[in-house]
C-alpha cells in the first residue's frame, strides 16, 4: 500500500460581524425590563434542564441523544478499503430505518496518531511569513487529525499536487447503508459523473441527497453543485431518469443555476424550489417536472446586508405547510421567509457568528437547523424566529462531537444521522430514554410514502 503523506494547511480566516441596528424586543411589546420578577421566575427553575433523565447534572454534549457505537462500519471493511476511510461526508439522507443514502467526496487515507495524549507523531516545519518557519507539533493536542473537506477532492482548495490511489481515492460517491452501518448499497456506476473536472477548484461533488415527500416512486436527487447540475435517479440507483440545469455552465437565466445550487424544497403538488447558490444570489421555482417557473433575488454585501431579498452564500431551502418558502442567507447570518412567489415576508437574524448549513422543517412546524463552522451546533426554532433549544460540542475526534454537520436526518423511530463535511464521518444518534420529545428533531413530512 502507499503510503499516505501529511499536509497541513494552514488557513487565515477572516471574520466579518454583521451589527444589526433595531429596536429592542422591549421596546417593540412593553415586555417586563430584564431581571424583573415576572420576568426571570424561581431562581433555582433550570433554564435549560440536562437533556438526561437519568442524571440531572449531565452537561449533555450529545443533546437529547446518545451515540450509537460502530455505526457505520468503517470504510476499511469495505472490499478494497483497507487504509482508507471516509473523505468529506456531505450528504445523508434517510429513507427508511435500514436504508440510509450516504454521499461523500471519496476516500482519504487513514490517519493514526501515537497512542498517548498529547503526544504529536510529527515536528513539522513551516513557513510562517513575517515570522519565518517554525516547528509544529503534529497533530495539535485536542484538535482534529485534518480537516477533511479541505483534503477531499471538490472543494475550493488546490489540491493539484495530490495524486489519485495515494492521497485520495474518487469511489463510494453515493452508498446506501442499513440499521447496523453495513454497506448495502454501493451506487458507484455513477462515481465518474459526480468527479472534479479540475482538482484546483470545486467542480463536481455529491453535495445533498433528497426524496420528495410528495413522490410516491422515492426518485432520488443528487445535488451536483461543483457541475451546476440535480440529477433525479430511480430509486434503486439503476437509472438516471433526468438532469435538470446545463452541465459545466452557469448563469442567471431559465436554462442554467446561476452559481453552485444546493439545496431543494417541495410543495404538495410537486412544485420545487432550489437555493442557488453557492455563487449565486437566488431562488429558483421550477415545476413537477423541472420546468423553469420564476427566480428571485439579487446578489449584497455580504456579512451586513439587511435588504429583503439580497443573498450572499443562498445555503439552504425549506417549505412549511402554510407555503411559505425559508432561505437561508448564510453569508448575512440570517433566513429569509417569502411566499411561494417571492414576495418577502420576514427575516430572522441568527446572530454574529451563525454558519447555518442545513435547515428542516418537521412535520410538527418547527425547524431544525445545523451550525456547520459557527457555533457547531444543532438548534430548533418555531416558525415565528424564536429560539426553543439547542445542543452540540465542536470536534471530530470523540463519538458525538460535531464538526461542520452538513446535512441531517431523522428515521422513523426517531434516530438522528448527521453528515460532517469537516470532521469526515456520519454519525447514528439514538433518544435517550425518557427524554423529553420535545428536544428531539421531529419526524420529517412523508405524505406520500409513509
Amino acid at each position: 500500500m502507499n503510503t499516505p503523506r501529511v499536509v497541513v494547511v494552514i488557513t487565515a480566516l477572516a471574520a466579518t460581524v454583521a451589527m444589526v441596528g433595531c429596536s429592542t424586543p422591549q421596546e417593540e411589546s412593553g415586555a417586563a425590563p430584564t431581571g424583573s420578577q415576572e420576568q426571570t421566575g424561581r431562581a433555582d427553575e433550570p433554564l435549560m434542564p440536562s437533556p438526561n433523565p437519568e442524571n440531572p447534572s449531565d452537561q449533555g454534549y450529545t443533546g437529547p441523544y446518545e451515540v450509537v457505537p460502530d455505526w457505520p462500519k468503517p470504510v476499511s471493511t469495505w472490499p478494497g478499503g483497507e487504509g482508507w476511510t471516509w473523505g468529506s461526508t456531505q450528504a445523508i439522507f434517510v429513507e427508511s430505518p435500514n436504508r440510509i443514502f450516504l454521499g461523500m467526496r471519496g476516500l482519504l487515507p487513514e490517519l493514526k496518531a501515537r497512542e498517548g495524549f498529547g503526544e504529536a507523531s510529527e515536528v513539522i516545519t513551516a513557513d510562517l511569513g513575517a515570522q519565518g518557519p517554525a516547528r509544529l507539533l503534529f497533530p495539535v493536542t485536542g484538535a482534529p487529525m485534518r480537516n477533511a473537506s479541505v483534503m477531499s477532492p471538490g472543494e475550493v482548495t488546490d489540491l493539484s499536487w495530490s495524486v489519485e490511489g495515494k492521497d485520495y481515492k474518487w469511489e463510494h460517491i453515493i452508498t446506501v447503508l442499513d440499521a447496523e452501518g453495513n454497506l448495502v448499497e454501493d451506487w458507484s456506476q455513477w462515481d465518474s459523473l459526480f468527479k472534479p473536472r479540475n482538482m484546483k477548484r470545486a467542480q463536481g461533488r455529491v453535495h445533498k441527497i433528497r426524496i420528495s415527500p410528495y413522490d410516491p416512486e422515492k426518485r432520488v436527487w443528487a445535488i451536483d453543485d461543483g457541475n451546476h447540475v440535480i440529477r433525479i435517479f430511480s430509486n434503486d440507483g439503476k437509472e438516471l431518469l433526468q438532469t435538470i440545469g446545463t452541465f459545466g455552465e452557469q448563469a442567471d437565466d431559465d436554462t442554467h443555476f446561476e452559481g453552485r445550487q444546493n439545496d431543494i424544497a417541495w410543495l404538495p403538488d410537486g412544485t420545487f424550489f432550489v437555493s442557488d447558490g453557492y455563487e449565486g444570489a437566488r431562488v429558483v421555482k421550477f415545476d413537477k417536472d423541472g420546468n423553469f417557473l420564476m427566480r428571485w433575488g439579487q446578489r449584497g454585501e455580504e456579512g451586513n446586508e439587511k435588504r429583503p431579498g439580497y443573498f450572499n452564500t443562498v445555503h439552504g431551502i425549506a417549505v412549511d405547510n402554510q407555503r411559505r418558502v425559508y432561505v437561508v442567507d448564510r453569508g448575512n447570518r440570517r433566513i429569509q421567509i417569502f411566499d411561494e412567489n417571492g414576495n418577502f415576508l420576514d427575516q430572522w437574524y441568527l446572530g454574529d457568528l451563525s454558519a447555518t448549513y442545513n435547515i428542516e422543517i418537521t412535520e410538527d412546524q418547527v425547524m431544525w437547523l445545523s451550525d456547520g463552522h459557527g457555533n457547531f451546533k444543532m438548534y430548533k426554532y418555531d416558525l415565528n424566529g424564536r429560539m426553543l433549544y439547542e445542543w452540540g460540542t465542536k470536534g471530530s475526534q470523540i463519538p458525538g462531537e460535531l464538526w461542520g454537520v452538513h446535512q441531517f436526518s431523522v428515521d422513523s423511530d426517531g434516530n438522528l444521522y448527521t453528515a460532517e463535511v469537516w470532521g469526515g464521518r456520519s454519525q447514528k444518534f439514538r433518544p435517550r430514554r425518557g427524554v423529553d420529545p420535545r428536544m428531539l428533531v421531529g419526524q420529517p413530512v412523508r405524505a406520500a410514502w409513509k
